[in-house]
């Protein structure tokens, strides 16, 4: 679709949670949607602004907004944690409340104020069969037949973990790239490598379906304490380590919750030029 854009340019925030960033743009600013030249140009990070995803927020008539989610290559993907608990956060403090929910294509989400700073979402019940992963064939998600013996777990979006004796030795530039378009994922994958550090936490590095290596990622870390604790290595609640933070991920009968922090970091205008050139 091509973009409608006003002559005074195109607002938007740019957030991020544990270094995982976004640019959230209002959808009553785009009406015809964005085109995929468009969302490649803003996720340039020397002639854009640059961001792992890009966050539409829409009216829902079922929740207090929607979220729409495009991956650094133009791609859609279902669902954002980090970038669901930061749409929360801003959300929350705009309507000074403490709680709401928040349409995705992985469905309706909870979230609320967990106190200090920190925001909470529940990101659903994770998918663990072949075909709701989904994965090419009908096995076990537990154990993979690819070297590593990594688990298949659904977030609304792919995911692949790998547990390894140390996370920070594995080359994600080359390793996660050759997970991603593994033929046992034919929407490709996230691909995660964790290793435990203590009683139920666990350091975990990430590379993300069509956007590449990131700082931190919501919906892998939930992915990620799922397949600890079906492998019996954590319980329930886990506290995952990134590159810069924590976030505490607990597998509830309603779903999945995860919380940590957020962060708002600017405000800005694309210009009309901008806009007009990348219309494609």
């Amino acid at each position: 679709m091509q973009t409608q854009t006003a002559s005074s340019g195109l607002p938007f925030m740019k957030m991020h949670g544990l270094g995982n960033d976004f640019v959230v743009i209002n959808g009553t600013d785009v009406p015809s949607g964005l085109s995929d030249s468009l969302v490649s140009a803003i996720a340039h990070r020397n002639t854009g602004v640059g961001f792992d995803q890009l966050a539409v927020i829409e009216e829902s008539d079922r929740a207090d907004a929607r979220l729409v989610f495009y991956n650094a290559d133009g791609s859609l993907s279902a669902t954002c944690g980090n970038a669901t608990r930061c749409i929360a956060r801003h959300l929350m403090d705009t309507r000074r409340v403490d709680r709401l929910v928040l349409e995705t294509e992985h469905g309706l989400l909870p979230c609320e104020d967990a106190g200090n700073g920190l925001t909470r979402v529940n990101m659903g019940a994770p998918l663990l069969a072949w075909n709701e992963v989904p994965i090419a064939q009908d096995i076990d998600t537990l154990h993979l037949p690819i070297d590593g013996d990594p688990v298949a777990t659904g977030m609304g979006n792919p995911h692949c973990t790998f547990f390894v004796d140390d996370a920070e030795a594995v080359d994600l530039t080359t390793f996660g790239p050759a997970h991603e378009h593994h033929p046992m994922f034919p929407e490709r994958t996230n691909v995660q490598v964790a290793h435990l550090i203590g009683p139920d936490h666990l350091r975990m590095r990430v590379w993300e379906r069509g956007t590449g290596i990131t700082m931190a990622s919501g919906s892998s870390s939930c992915a990620t304490a799922v397949a600890a604790a079906r492998r019996g290595i954590t319980g329930r609640k886990v506290r995952i380590s990134l590159e810069i933070g924590d976030l505490v991920i607990v597998w509830r009968d309603d779903g999945v919750w995860m919380e940590g922090p957020t962060a708002h970091v600017f405000s800005g205008t694309f210009t009309p030029a901008f806009l007009e050139a990348h219309n494609g």
